[in-house]
């Protein structure tokens, strides 16, 4: 009686294996920074425009107002800077200090949305204005309207964030800087002073220019 010989199991390889773990990693950089590099832009372009527009009334009539983003509040933009920040600074950096980077991506992220939505219906930028042009402080603005460009901040705000939240989840397997910019205190090779002919007066002042005794015998 012959009885059958188990044949040896064969593992599956992973699917991609470790070419298509780096495409992975490079696509998922490549995302995070553009997600981070137009979040950016689009939020600080939002606080550059016209949030909110109003009048009051003075001696001549209605004065008409507006307030920008900046106006309204100055926390997007410099959370705009500082997420654009890490955003190079998660190439500069290693393990733990890249998780801690990511998370500042994230966090100017959602706080770039938070104070957004804030400004959405803040009318304090066009009261002080209002103030101001009446020279009464009690005076307020009238007939208050908001632009759309808070909302422009928000969506920059959440690219900002989704960027740092691929940051933290892929960041581990994304490659750091290139060493080559980088002393490793490897001594370096002298290079070799050229031959100095005694007959050719170029080459003797070429050899005291570069700080060499030419009448010494090498």
């Amino acid at each position: 009686m012959t009885s059958a010989v188990p044949q040896p199991r064969t593992e599956a390889a992973p699917p991609g294996g470790p070419g298509g773990a780096r495409r992975g990693a490079r696509r998922s950089l490549a995302l995070a920074l553009l997600l981070g590099a137009v979040g950016a832009a689009v939020s600080l372009l939002a606080t550059r425009q016209t949030w909110a527009r109003g009048s009051v009334a003075v001696a001549g009539g209605d004065f008409p107002l507006t307030a920008t983003g900046s106006d309204v509040t100055g926390v997007p933009a410099a959370l705009a800077v500082v997420g654009l920040a890490a955003l190079v600074a998660v190439l500069a950096v290693r393990r733990a200090g890249r998780y801690l980077v990511s998370g500042l991506l994230a966090l100017s992220g959602a706080g770039t949305v938070a104070a957004a939505l804030l400004g959405v219906g803040d009318s304090a930028a066009l009261d002080e204005k209002a103030a101001e042009a009446s020279g009464d402080t009690a005076a307020a603005v009238t007939g208050l309207t908001h632009t759309g460009w808070p909302y422009a901040a928000v969506v920059g705000g959440a690219l900002l964030l989704v960027a740092g939240l691929l940051a933290l989840w892929f960041g581990r397997r994304w490659p750091a800087m290139s060493g080559r910019y980088e002393r490793d205190g490897t001594p370096r090779a002298r290079k070799t002073a050229p031959a100095v002919d005694p007959d050719r007066p170029e080459d003797l002042w070429k050899a005291l220019d570069r700080g060499e005794d030419p009448t010494r015998e090498s």
